[in-house]
């Protein structure tokens, strides 16, 4: 008996169906801000307890998702200053100056275990201040912050080993101004190895995202650290630039604009102070003919879409062998469309909110320009929230090397992309940049990725993976992406020698 003929005219049984890529649904998994209280004003914090700005000014501090405001914070002035500095002296020459190292290694070991403790905390506290996802604030940028004062605690009675030969006495009073990208990690990058070597702290915090180190120094009272040792000044760039030029300050330590970053090197040109300066970036991601792809597609997101792309190292500029070029666009567009775009306290979220407004006109400003230039751009269909500041991810092809997008940090979820043919076209085209943060490599032959990495002019490069950090390996740049390192034992050394 024959076996009947099931087929229609429309559409015959040897048609293979058009895969169309559609978004997938998810129940929404919100973090409850139970944990987190936020008082409707906060004070400075000087001389280990709040203190009111004489300046009498407050600013407020917002939800960057809804726009909504968060709380009303102190907007230090000159006489503020003054008064951290003399608080921080005092402890320097006092309690903290004179503590044996191992006794202030018990001091880090506790705020590493409070942090530990209380990640759940400062996770929501910086979603809800910075915009980023829950699950990234959750899962990398608190156990990194902890990681590194448990790395530096272990460190600081045992400094004469770590740099035999060398001066290891403490500098003095550290002035430190940290960027709104990496609240809570930013302050564990410059604080733990600044307490750890003996030195105490003046941080001025970024202006959109404050609430972490406000949080975090009165854990540190919690911790029982002595008045004084660290103090936190908040307000604008106005506020940052006190701190770095005042008299008092033995160090400075800045991570932030390259434009700001060459400010604060001319203005401190000639006082002696110390300097270390972590800037800007236009980072180059190689993909090679031989590389995993589905694996390099993951890093590419990584790379660029972490942190809605607010990363000085983010990997910018996608540099793609021809041959596997079209294959690899194909697979990435279709991965942007399921990245999930929304609510940054949802679990489910890749890409949050960008941190400001201004931030937010920088980024639209930049990638109009890159169309008005020519190049082709590619966004998924995505539906933004309306209220609060968000962009799509956006990817540029048919890119040339003059392009702004190509030359400037963008410093948001959008990828320039070009090509090369051969590994030397690839590091010419990766280091035609003033930048010289970071890079990265991707292909299955070592020789390769060696040959690479000794010709990348980059101070970090990752390959086979994008965006790892280890307190125990120094990151930092040359050129205009700054001088110095901060992780590793190369993160002590510029807190260290100062008699």
């Amino acid at each position: 008996m024959s076996t009947p003929d099931t087929t229609t005219p429309d559409k015959p049984a040897t048609t293979t169906p058009e895969i169309v890529p559609t978004g997938l649904d998810y129940v929404a998994s919100i973090e409850s801000t139970d944990p987190v209280n936020i008082d409707p004003s906060y004070d400075l914090w000087i001389d280990g307890a709040p203190t009111e700005p004489a300046t009498n000014r407050y600013f407020p501090t917002i939800n960057p998702a809804t726009e909504e405001p968060l709380s009303r914070v102190a907007e230090a002035g000159p006489k503020d200053v003054d008064r951290a500095v003399a608080a921080a002296r005092k402890a320097y020459e006092g309690a903290w100056g004179r503590m044996p190292a191992n006794e202030r290694a018990k001091y880090l070991y506790r705020i590493a275990r409070m942090l530990q403790e209380r990640s759940r905390e400062f996770a929501v506290l910086e979603t809800l201040d910075g915009g980023k996802p829950i699950r990234e604030s959750r899962d990398i940028d608190l156990p990194l912050a902890a990681a590194h004062f448990f790395y530096c605690a272990g460190w600081a009675d045992k400094l004469d080993f770590a740099f035999p030969g060398l001066d290891t006495s403490p500098v003095g009073v550290v002035g430190q101004v940290i960027p709104w990208n990496f609240p809570m990690l930013m302050i564990a990058w410059k604080v733990a190895p600044a307490l750890a070597t003996g030195n105490t702290v003046v941080l001025k915090p970024a202006e959109t995202t404050p609430l972490s180190a406000l949080a975090f120094a009165r854990l540190t009272a919690e911790a029982g650290l002595p008045p004084g040792t660290l103090n936190i000044v908040t307000g604008d760039g106005t506020t940052g630039a006190e701190v770095v030029d005042h008299p008092g300050v033995d160090k400075v330590a800045f991570t932030g604009s390259t434009a700001v970053g060459k400010q604060i090197q001319r203005n401190l040109a000639g006082t002696g102070k110390r300097l270390t300066l972590e800037l800007g970036g236009k980072a180059p991601h190689i993909i090679f003919d031989d590389a995993p792809l589905d694996q390099a597609i993951e890093g590419i997101i990584n790379g660029i879409f972490f942190n809605q792309g607010h990363v000085c190292c983010a990997g910018s500029r996608l540099l793609v062998q021809e041959s596997v070029f079209d294959n690899l666009m194909d697979r990435l567009r279709l991965r942007l469309t399921h990245l999930r775009v929304g609510d940054p306290l949802d679990k489910n979220t890749d890409v949050g909110a960008i941190n400001s407004r201004a931030q937010l006109d920088r980024i639209t400003d930049l990638v109009d320009i890159g169309v008005a230039e020519g190049a082709d751009m590619y966004q998924p269909p995505c539906a933004l929230p309306e209220r609060g500041f968000w962009f799509a991810p956006t990817l540029f092809t048919g890119v040339s090397q003059s392009h702004r997008i190509a030359q400037e940090e963008i410093f948001g979820p959008v990828l320039s992309i070009m090509t090369f043919r051969t590994p030397a076209e690839a590091v010419e085209k990766a280091n035609n940049t003033p930048y010289g943060l970071s890079a990265g490599v991707w292909t299955s032959k070592g020789s390769r990725i060696l040959w690479m990495a000794d010709r990348l002019a980059a101070g970090v490069v990752w390959a086979n993976t994008y965006n790892k950090f280890d307190p125990a390996s120094p990151f930092g740049g040359f050129q205009e992406s700054g001088f110095g390192r901060e992780g590793g034992r190369h993160g002590l050394l510029p807190y260290l020698g100062g008699h």
